[in-house]
């Protein structure tokens, strides 16, 4: 992952307008997202709350805390980026996604490369 030259504010700037949405196809415990379905995790995804039950104003955290670290992918034209990287309280590496109006992410397993990635950049910033 390599830094992404940004101007001064606009990781703060970018933050505030980044929205965490979160996806019911992804989870097995809802929470308080008020999914419609609650829950409806497909077989060939991913499921974010496989470890744990992961709270909405958490993930919100994660994604803002992310950004403030510039740990984000290319931003596109508008200057969003597509992926934005964090690690948990418990050190745990999470990616976040852009698709269906907002972000919605899940833990990077200790065999997926970028887990190692991520949890060495978050160390150094």
């Amino acid at each position: 992952m390599a830094a992404i030259a940004i101007a001064d504010g606009a990781l703060e700037d970018l933050a505030a307008r980044l929205v965490y949405v979160g996806s019911a196809n992804h989870k097995r415990q809802p929470g308080d997202y008020r999914f419609h379905p609650p829950s409806n995790p497909r077989p060939w995804k991913s499921v974010c709350d496989a470890r744990r039950q992961l709270l909405l104003a958490e993930a919100k955290e994660l994604l803002t805390a992310g950004v403030l670290k510039g740990m984000i992918s290319q931003p596109d034209a508008d200057g969003v980026p597509k992926y934005v990287w964090s690690v948990d309280a418990q050190g745990v590496p999470y990616e976040s996604k852009i698709g269906n109006g907002g972000y919605h992410g899940y833990p990077l397993y200790p065999d997926d490369d970028m887990s190692a990635v991520v949890l060495g950049e978050w160390a150094l910033r």
